[in-house]
């Protein structure tokens, strides 16, 4: 579910920025480009821990902005295939339900609910047991 790993990224900075806070325009470039986005690869990046390295740029010829090769360690939130969480239910349908886990919005369809719930429509649509306890409901 959470991870706390190891990435490198390659960070862009205009030469307005160089003077005697370039680390700290660094760290806030990378905290800005990079936390809260999402990767196939190793999930939705939560929060940047630590630098742990800043390399020596390189100047873009005809630009020169400088790329500015980054080494960081962050929090990933990464779930995989049947893997139980816990999520807030946010929309009940015929069809089934939305829920959210974090950053993550999950479709339960009703094939994937138990054949002893029902759906019942009204103002707190919901799916209920046959002794009739609400199981997903909004909150």
């Amino acid at each position: 579910m959470f991870f706390h790993i190891s990435l490198e990224r390659n960070l862009l900075l205009h030469p307005r920025h160089f003077g005697p806070h370039l680390q700290d325009k660094l760290v806030a470039k990378l905290i800005k480009d990079v936390e809260g986005t999402c990767s196939g690869r190793h999930g939705f990046i939560v929060a940047i821990t630590s630098v742990e390295e800043i390399g020596k740029g390189l100047i873009r010829e005809g630009t020169s902005f400088v790329t500015f090769p980054v080494k960081f360690k962050c929090i990933v939130f990464r779930p995989f295939k049947e893997e139980i969480l816990e999520a807030v239910v946010k929309m009940v349908n015929k069809m089934g339900f939305f829920a959210e886990v974090g950053p993550v919005q999950v479709f339960v369809s009703k094939h994937l609910i138990p054949d002893d719930m029902e759906f019942q429509s009204g103002d707190a649509p919901n799916y209920t047991n046959s002794d009739g306890s609400v199981s997903y409901n909004l909150y």
